[in-house]
């Protein structure tokens, strides 16, 4: 089994402190007692030809990488930062991040005998994946004294593998990709004064109704929430620009058009994933209720109170409820039908109304709450992941790690190829591997080709 190499260990900081605290919001608070958002991304290694300026050397890949991250810092001073909080008299808690430049950690480890080919040709996804990413097992209120950021590189034999793990608590999957983007959109141009396209607006928004700062009442009990994880397997499936389109043009004559709605690509080509993970799981009941939670986004619906370029958490979770019997017995464009009725009704009133609500009953998120026959969709297909150049080219895969996954748990990415999607499904692998029998679910899935 391979094993990997820690060269160096380091913190990196902002060159430029600023003294500034961000009061935390009830989308940041709710995920305190979670895991950080850990997502990372496979390079080939320079062509020697087209980069000969870091061909030479490892090392000045990594001196790049350390550099560049110390000023995409100077535009996002929360990650150098660490959370505080602080006792209130009734007993809770509040919670703000300091942006005291602590710093980010970088560690730096080699995986001498292991090829990118090694991982990404590989069905369901490798174990030591997990190895490649920082801070695991970390929950988002250790903050108090972890990084709020921390970043590995593990150089493979022929490629790179740059992981990032970022505190759930400042930033949703929205925020985390920006801050990438940025950090590789510094590193490409090698200037440190770059001004970059999407600058972070750090401020968070808190409506007048919301007294500040808010109170939390945070026990032991949600601080030692345990939760064992059953024995789980990932697998990437991608979805091609053309069966995308099969899927979505499928799902709207049999049901959108009929009711004047336009069932979109994603909500097809998710209900065609939920279909197979009902048919194909063991035992299960005709009335068995299942359930696909799916993530809102906060920031169309509330401009302009939060403008572009918005960093902090600004989702929420909604249900689309059924039973085996009715998506059985139904084509997959019936549960596409439900997913976007469910999601029809989040408007700006509704976003609102769990804000406000929150506030008055706050409600910590809870690892062993996790409902059994649930789907959860994360992440999305819009955030621009191959575009992560550092300079030396585009990355040719994504990745997440362990961190907030369960029997169910559908990470969302765009694929390499411009219009494709890549879902990363952990499932519980009696699931999996029948859903890889599954004749009429994998009739629209393609293999993935690594350039």
């Amino acid at each position: 089994m391979t094993k990997l190499q820690v060269v160096s260990t380091c913190v990196i900081r902002s060159q430029k402190s600023i003294e500034k605290k961000i009061q935390l919001t009830p989308w940041d608070l709710q995920l305190l007692t979670g895991d950080s958002i850990q997502k990372g991304l496979f390079f080939h290694k320079p062509n020697l030809q087209q980069h000969r300026e870091l061909a030479k050397s490892s090392s000045e890949i990594i001196n790049r990488l350390k550099i560049s991250l110390s000023d995409t810092l100077n535009h996002f001073p929360l990650l150098a930062g660490r959370l505080v909080a602080s006792k209130n008299s009734d007993d809770t808690l509040s919670f703000f991040v300091d942006c005291n430049n602590e710093g980010a950690e970088f560690t730096y480890v080699t995986a001498p005998d292991l090829t990118v080919a090694d991982i990404l040709e590989q069905t369901y996804m490798p174990k030591i994946v997990k190895s490649f990413f920082p801070l695991n097992g970390v929950r988002n209120y250790e903050g108090v004294s972890k990084p709020l950021l921390a970043v590995q590189v593990t150089e493979l034999v022929d490629g790179f593998f740059i992981g990032c793990t970022i505190n759930h608590c400042v930033a949703d999957g929205t925020s985390f990709w920006h801050f990438f983007n940025c950090w590789s959109e510094i590193a490409r141009n090698g200037d440190s004064n770059l001004i970059v396209n999407k600058p972070p607006v750090l401020d968070r928004w808190l409506p007048k109704f919301v007294a500040s700062p808010i109170h939390v009442p945070l026990s032991k009990e949600h601080v030692h929430d345990e939760f064992d994880l059953p024995l789980l397997e990932e697998r990437v499936f991608h979805f091609s620009k053309e069966n995308i389109a099969q899927l979505k043009a499928k799902a709207n004559s049999e049901y959108g058009n009929h009711q004047k709605i336009c069932i979109s690509s994603l909500q097809a080509v998710l209900a065609h994933l939920w279909q197979s993970v009902i048919s194909c799981r063991c035992g299960t009941k005709a009335d068995e209720k299942f359930s696909f939670k799916l993530l809102i986004g906060a920031r169309p619906r509330l401009r302009p109170h939060l403008p572009e370029g918005y960093f902090g958490n600004a989702v929420h979770f909604v249900n689309v409820t059924t039973t085996a019997r009715e998506m059985l017995e139904h084509d997959s464009g019936w549960a596409a039908l439900q997913m976007n009725k469910v999601v029809s009704t989040q408007t700006h009133e509704e976003v609102m109304n769990f804000y406000q609500s929150w506030v008055k009953n706050p409600k910590i998120v809870k690892k062993s709450e996790v409902v059994a026959n649930s789907l959860i969709a994360s992440s999305s297909p819009r955030f621009d992941v191959y575009g992560n150049d550092f300079g030396w080219g585009r990355p040719v895969a994504v990745r997440s790690d362990a961190g907030n996954k369960h029997d169910g748990k559908m990470t969302i990415f765009c694929g390499a190829e411009q219009g494709s999607i890549d879902i990363e499904a952990c499932l519980n692998p009696e699931t999996l591997h029948a859903m890889g029998q599954d004749t009429k679910f994998m009739g629209a899935v393609s293999k993935i080709e690594i350039v």
